[in-house]
């Protein structure tokens, strides 16, 4: 107890000055789940909490103290086997804006309210959690970016009811949660929400106020609703650092403003200091919209996490899907490559394409493969994705491509395609004929999918106002000609494909042989 005091003396004559206006609470386990606190209600220790730079662990009482402007928000870094509260979206409550005046800029989507004097205890509840696994799914979104209420309800249609009753832990959406029009939030989070799983959100570049004059002004309207653009929390046994990439402003060489990819100081730092908490043996997800390649000061990030024996990262934002192994032609310096994955898109190729029989566009990704959302479970330090293809059952793995008759004596010279949507560098796909030989290893290509270049011609001839997007070179695409002289008839291909983590899907397709 004298030492404690002793902390608290020196903090408050020697520390006090160089810190400026602080702020204190305390993170509390919320025993009767009302989120105020009570006489009974404990303190609880080695906490970490962060007003977005600063990151200080609570005190044996769960007390802490952090420096704080007229524009800070303050937020409980989620320990395993505890929860914040959610709000009627399932959106977790775990920070505290402080905007004295409210935000800064008039913009046509409002930002946030006036919040009054700082009170005289910020106070963070939590709750137990009996069982919080290591072993465990999360749900991730890429892009949902709806433009209208028609295109909220494709995503209701079009995925929300499948996941309803998931057995995942928590959802993420990539960023884009919106396409520009920010007054979607509401109905947006009120559909997300019947999934009924708790539901975070990272910042995307439609995310953003666009009148606003810098970045940290056009982040506010988010701030409203999901709270700060950048922050963290633990579950099982990984730790999940959410960033904000979209740097918005007068950028040099840009007659207007716009937005590039990077991480400010401010960010970097809580992440230095965030990680200065997190064991070494934790699996560290970083989690932002625009991918972790194309971000200008990803060296600085990189120096943070390199070191660390397991870590991942995934972002949305190109509406393709792909994994990448960073390593040292980037600036990775760490012993084994970095794994970032490129994630499958809720909007597909922003919902354009032929309704089907429910009124949904197709809205096929410009690599051929059909839009979605990913699954991961991760297991400790262990992760396996799961691509999840909207509307089709999961074993729905891959598409083939090759015409439906060939003449016998060409079979040697036509190709077959084969997309393995969940694919990467280190997989495999093989290719046999039915009832013909052995099987056939295909060669990994970047070129167009010509299942959806053949898709997108066709419907542009029914509809030449159809407005489908260039077809792009795929990441995930294989390539092999048929045995030669194919006897005439019908031959069923069959497929084989390892996807990323090495699991094995098979797909087929018939063609026949003709004179």
């Amino acid at each position: 107890m004298q030492s404690y005091l002793f902390t608290a003396l020196f903090i408050s004559i020697f520390l006090a000055p160089l810190i400026g206006d602080s702020a204190t609470g305390i993170v509390f386990e919320d025993l009767n789940k009302n989120g105020t606190r009570e006489p009974s209600e404990p303190g609880l220790a080695k906490v970490a909490v962060s007003n977005q730079k600063e990151v200080v662990e609570t005190d044996a009482e769960g007390r802490w103290t952090l420096p704080h402007d007229e524009d800070t928000i303050f937020f409980v870094i989620k320990p395993k086997g505890y929860a914040p509260p959610v709000n009627d979206e399932q959106l977790p409550l775990f920070y505290y804006i402080h905007k004295p005046a409210g935000s800064s800029s008039e913009t046509r989507y409002p930002g946030v309210p006036p919040t009054g004097a700082l009170p005289k205890s910020i106070d963070f509840p939590l709750v137990r959690v009996a069982d919080e696994p290591e072993k465990f799914q999360a749900v991730f979104f890429g892009d949902p970016q709806p433009r209208s209420q028609d295109e909220v309800d494709y995503i209701a249609h079009d995925v929300l009811t499948e996941l309803v009753g998931t057995d995942a832990k928590f959802g993420v959406t990539l960023g884009d949660i919106m396409f520009d029009n920010l007054s979607l939030f509401e109905p947006s989070n009120a559909n997300i929400a019947l999934i009924g799983i708790p539901w975070y959100n990272v910042i995307g570049n439609h995310d953003i106020n666009f009148e606003a004059e810098t970045d940290a002004e056009s982040d506010e309207t988010f701030h409203r609703y999901y709270g700060p653009q950048y922050y963290s929390f633990d579950y099982g046994a990984v730790h999940f650092i959410v960033l904000d990439d979209v740097d918005w402003g007068h950028h040099p060489g840009k007659k207007k403003k716009t937005y590039r990819a990077g991480l400010n100081a401010d960010q970097i730092s809580f992440v230095k200091n965030d990680l200065a908490l997190v064991p070494e043996q934790k699996l560290v997800c970083l989690m932002m919209h625009i991918p972790l390649m194309d971000v200008g000061n990803r060296s600085e990030l990189y120096r943070l996490i390199e070191n660390r024996p397991y870590t991942m990262s995934i972002s949305g934002h190109t509406h393709w899907h792909a994994h990448f192994y960073i390593d040292e032609e980037d600036g990775w310096e760490g012993d084994e490559p970095h794994h970032h994955i490129v994630n499958v898109t809720v909007s597909g190729s922003w919902w354009k394409g032929q309704k089907n029989e429910v009124g949904v566009p197709h809205a096929t990704m410009r690599d051929g493969a059909p839009n979605g959302y990913s699954i991961i479970t991760f297991d400790g330090a262990k992760h396996t994705l799961d691509f999840k293809a909207s509307g089709h059952p999961a074993e729905y793995q891959m598409s083939v491509f090759a015409p439906d008759e060939i003449a016998s004596v060409n079979s040697a010279k036509t190709p077959v395609y084969v997309n393995l949507f969940n694919g990467s560098k280190k997989s495999v796909v093989k290719l046999k004929v039915k009832d013909r030989g052995g099987w056939v290893e295909m060669k990994k290509v970047e070129e167009q999918d010509p299942y959806y270049v053949a898709m997108r011609q066709r419907e542009m001839a029914a509809n030449p106002n159809a407005k489908l997007n260039e077809p792009i070179p795929s990441w995930h695409l294989w390539k092999a000609n048929l045995p030669a002289d194919l006897k005439l008839g019908s031959h069923l291909l069959m497929i084989e494909g390892t996807d990323a983590y090495g699991r094995v899907h098979t797909g087929q397709r018939i063609l026949r042989a003709v004179e």
